[in-house]
């Protein structure tokens, strides 16, 4: 593998104020060469011109957040990372990567959950190069090789986790959304090794399930929820029936025996349970008429 080198090149202000003084200087002297009708020094001058001018092809600046990568003839000799103004040889290529934090959308995926449910799932990913070397050299095109590796980790997330957990203590992706996140940039990260590439954060920003099943799963959430709210309504209610029977008592207000305590938790839960207000029933006369 190809891995990246820090290279030291020449501040190139102080190359570029060498080769202007020069050049000023070979221009004069072809002027007065000109003017003396000396070819000799004029060919000599002119000479020396094209000379600093190629020279002047190996000043190149670097931006912050940037580096500049070298080749020779297609080998690779280095990376430059210290910005301004700089001066390297000439014959370098002086390749641009960015090295600054970049972010992208994944496209929006139709895959299917651990549980075999078509959902539709995007991610955000935020990303940056760290090693300019094999982000240019290991993959062909390192920003589209980011994109495809990371929609293909996002699918494979998909499908180790259900929508939404069924069971207590399972991991979900509508509800462990921290874990997923970690879990999720943990595998693109691992596909990006090669690239040269740091994933800083990748979590997901779009999670519904498909339009075809859409409307079944709202119901079963509602359904769900509906069921939730009665198991702690039935546990609230028994809990009040339960105190009340233990106060007649303990305040011996009455004396209640098995057949009216039973008739008593009846309307009680029947009162606490139900959705709608009760009536109340004036009974003139006893439990056994």
């Amino acid at each position: 593998m190809v891995r990246e080198i820090p290279r030291k090149v020449m501040s190139g202000g102080g190359v570029a104020a060498v080769l202007l003084l020069l050049g000023l200087f070979a221009m004069l002297g072809l002027i007065n060469a000109a003017r003396t009708d000396d070819p000799g020094r004029a060919i000599g001058f002119g000479l020396f011109i094209v000379v600093l001018t190629l020279l002047a092809l190996g000043l190149f600046t670097v931006q912050p957040g940037q580096g500049r990568v070298l080749q020779l003839f297609g080998d690779y000799k280095g990376t430059v990372r210290e910005d301004g103004l700089r001066w390297a040889n000439p014959l370098y290529t002086k390749q641009t990567v960015s090295l600054r934090v970049r972010n992208f959308e994944t496209a929006k995926l139709k895959v299917n959950d651990h549980n075999s449910n078509p959902i539709e799932i995007g991610a955000v990913v935020v990303w940056q190069v760290t090693d300019t070397a094999e982000a240019l050299f290991e993959v062909d095109n390192f920003e589209d090789y980011v994109r495809v590796q990371s929609e293909s980790a996002l699918r494979g997330l998909a499908n180790q986790y259900p929508y939404d957990h069924h069971e207590p203590g399972e991991m979900s992706l509508s509800t462990n959304t921290q874990d997923v996140a970690e879990k999720l940039k943990d595998e693109i990260q691992d596909r990006l090794a090669k690239a040269g590439v740091k994933v800083l954060e990748a979590r997901i920003s779009h999670l519904a399930y498909a339009p075809e099943i859409a409307g079944v799963m709202l119901r079963r959430q509602q359904a769900a929820a509906v069921i939730a709210a009665r198991q702690k309504i039935v546990e609230g209610a028994v809990g009040m029936v339960e105190m009340a029977l233990e106060q007649l008592g303990q305040k011996q207000i009455v004396q209640l025996d098995e057949e009216r305590k039973a008739s008593m938790v009846s309307n009680l839960m029947v009162v606490l349970c139900s959705e709608q207000a009760t009536q109340p029933v004036v009974n003139a006369g006893t439990l056994y008429q």
